[in-house]
C-alpha cells in the first residue's frame, strides 16, 4: 500500500510536501519523495492530503451514546456516575464497537477502554471478548482494563448516611442498583490475567484497572500493585478527578495519597492517571519522578464541572502527559482532534514562550499516549515503524489558500474529524474516504439509539432519581472543606 501526500515524519514532524510512504504488512517499509515512487497516479492533479502520525486516546469508557442524552448534562461526577447507569449497554459488541468506530473516525490507532460499567448480560470474561472482537473489527489497537471498586458505592463515605433520609421504596430501589459485593482482590486478579490469556494479540493488550483511590479498598489497590511489579502488567486508575475527591484525600491519607501510591509499589512507569485534576506541585513531582503517566480530559472536566487541571505545570515539572476523551469531547462526538487542540491552547504557554511548543506537544501526547496503551513505538513516521497513519483533507484545511501555511499549524488552526480521510492502523486501512470500513457505524448508532428509547424511559432509577440527587449533593455540601 502506498499513502502519498505532504506528510509530517520522524521524531520531530519535519515537514515534507511531497512524500509517498510504502507499507508492507503492519509497518512503513520505506519512504521517499512521490517523484521517486510510483504511485499509481494518472498523472492528473488530485486532492491534496497532509499524512501524519495516528491519535491515541489515552483514556476512556466506551460508552454507547453520549450521557447527555441520558439526562446527564452538566452534572457534576458524584450525582453524574449514578446518573449513568442510565446507559448500561443493551449488549457488549454493539455497545462498544460505537463509540471504538467514532474514535477511528476521529483520527484514533488506539484507545484505552477503562470497562466499568459491563452490560451484565453474559459473564466478564466473555462480555472483554466482545469489545475485542469489536475492536479488531473497527481495527484500532484496544487497551482493555476491567475497572474495578470495592468500597465507597454511593459516596466517599458511610452509605447508611445518605440511605437513611429515604423513603423504603426508593431505598430499596437505590440499594438494588448499587449496593453488590465487591470483587475480593484475588478474584479480581486471576479475572483481569484469564481476560488476558482470553483476548491478547498483537493490537489488544489488557491492565489492570482499579476505578480510583476512593474506590478500592488497600488490600485491593496493594495486590495489584503487588501483581504488577511480579508481571509487568500495566495499571489504569483515575486519581483526583474532583475537588470532592481531594477533600477524602486529605483525610484518609494525611501523608499524602500519591505518597501512598509509592509506598504500596503502584507509582511506577507501569501506572497511568487519568485526569490528576487536583494533583499538587509535590504529588507532580512525585508522579514525574516515578515515571508513570498523566491523561487529561479537559473536555470531560468541563463537562463534569471539575476544573482544568495543573498540565501546564505537569509538563514543566517532567511528567509524562497525553490526553483522552473520557467519552466526554467537547461537541460530544469523539472528536479527539478538536480535544488536542483545545489541550494545548489552554496549557500551551502564553505570549512569546515556547512558539514551538505545538510541535512538542504533539510528539509528546502520541508517543505517551501510546506508550500508556502498549501500543508499539513512538509514532514518529519512519522507516520500520508501526504503519499507524492519519491522513487529512488539505485543501479542506487550507481553505482560503491565499499564503503558504505550515500543515502543523493549519491542524493546530481547524482541524476536526470532518477532515479526516483515511485512517491506517498496523497496515490497515480502518477509514477511507471519512467513512469507518469494518463497522456501519450509522446504523450501529441507529440500533443503540432504538434500543435505549424503548428501554430507558421505565428505567427504575428515574422515578428514585429526585430524592436520591438530593441526596448526593446534601451529603457533599455538608462535608467538602470541613475538618
Amino acid at each position: 500500500m502506498i499513502v502519498a501526500g505532504e506528510a509530517l515524519l520522524g521524531p520531530d514532524l519535519a515537514h515534507a510536501p511531497g512524500a509517498a510512504l510504502r507499507l508492507d504488512g503492519d509497518a512503513i517499509a520505506a519512504i521517499a519523495s512521490i517523484a521517486a515512487i510510483d504511485t499509481g497516479a494518472s498523472g492528473t492533479a488530485g486532492p491534496r492530503r497532509l499524512v501524519m502520525p495516528a491519535l491515541a486516546n489515552a483514556h476512556d469508557h466506551a460508552r454507547p451514546l453520549s450521557l447527555t442524552s441520558f439526562g446527564a448534562a452538566f452534572l457534576p461526577l458524584e450525582t453524574w456516575l449514578p446518573r449513568s447507569i442510565l446507559a448500561t449497554p443493551p449488549e457488549p459488541y454493539l455497545a462498544a464497537a460505537a463509540p471504538l468506530a467514532r474514535a477511528a473516525r476521529a483520527g484514533c490507532a488506539a484507545v484505552m477502554v477503562h470497562y466499568t460499567r459491563p452490560s451484565g448480560a453474559m459473564p466478564l470474561l466473555d462480555e472483554a471478548g466482545e469489545v475485542a472482537r469489536a475492536a479488531r473489527d473497527v481495527g484500532v489497537r484496544l487497551a482493555f482494563a476491567l475497572a474495578v471498586r470495592d468500597i465507597h458505592p454511593l459516596v466517599y463515605g458511610p452509605e447508611e448516611e445518605v440511605l437513611a433520609g429515604l423513603p423504603a421504596a426508593l431505598r430499596r430501589e437505590i440499594e438494588a442498583a448499587f449496593l453488590r459485593p465487591g470483587m475480593p482482590p484475588h478474584a479480581y486478579i486471576a479475572l483481569t490475567e484469564a481476560i488476558a490469556a482470553a483476548i491478547e494479540g498483537p493490537t489488544v493488550s489488557v491492565q489492570f484497572g482499579p476505578a480510583g483511590v476512593q474506590w478500592c479498598s488497600r488490600p485491593l489497590l496493594e495486590a495489584i500493585a503487588e501483581r504488577s511489579a511480579a508481571t509487568g502488567r500495566r495499571v489504569h486508575m483515575h486519581l483526583l478527578e474532583t475537588r470532592y475527591q481531594r477533600d477524602w484525600a486529605r483525610r484518609e491519607f494525611p501523608q499524602g495519597i500519591v505518597t501512598y501510591l509509592r509506598e504500596i509499589g503502584l507509582l511506577s512507569p507501569r501506572l497511568t492517571l487519568a485526569h490528576a485534576t487536583y494533583a499538587d506541585e509535590a504529588e507532580r513531582a512525585m508522579i514525574a519522578e516515578a515515571g508513570a503517566t498523566i491523561v487529561t480530559n479537559f473536555s470531560s472536566n468541563l463537562h463534569l464541572r471539575s476544573g482544568l487541571g495543573p498540565i501546564r505545570e505537569a509538563r514543566a515539572q517532567g511528567c509524562r502527559v497525553c490526553v483522552g476523551l473520557d467519552g466526554l469531547a467537547f461537541d460530544e462526538d469523539d472528536d479527539m482532534l478538536r480535544e488536542m487542540r483545545l489541550v494545548q491552547a489552554v496549557h500551551g504557554p502564553w505570549g512569546f514562550d515556547g512558539p514551538d511548543d505545538r510541535r512538542r506537544f504533539l510528539v509528546e501526547i502520541v508517543a505517551a499516549g501510546r506508550a500508556a496503551l502498549g501500543a508499539p513505538g513512538d509514532g514518529a513516521l519512519a522507516p520500520g515503524a508501526p504503519a499507524d497513519l492519519l491522513v487529512l483533507d488539505l485543501d479542506a484545511l487550507d481553505r482560503d489558500a491565499i499564503l503558504p501555511v505550515a500543515p502543523l499549524d493549519l491542524v493546530f488552526a481547524r482541524a476536526t474529524a470532518a477532515h479526516v480521510r483515511e485512517v491506517v492502523v498496523a497496515g490497515r486501512r480502518i477509514v477511507a474516504e471519512g467513512r469507518v470500513t469494518g463497522l456501519d457505524l450509522p446504523a450501529a448508532e441507529a440500533e443503540l439509539r432504538a434500543r435505549y428509547r424503548a428501554s430507558v424511559p421505565h428505567h427504575p432509577l428515574l422515578r428514585a432519581w429526585p430524592r436520591y440527587e438530593a441526596a448526593l449533593r446534601d451529603w457533599y455540601a455538608r462535608r467538602i472543606g470541613c475538618g
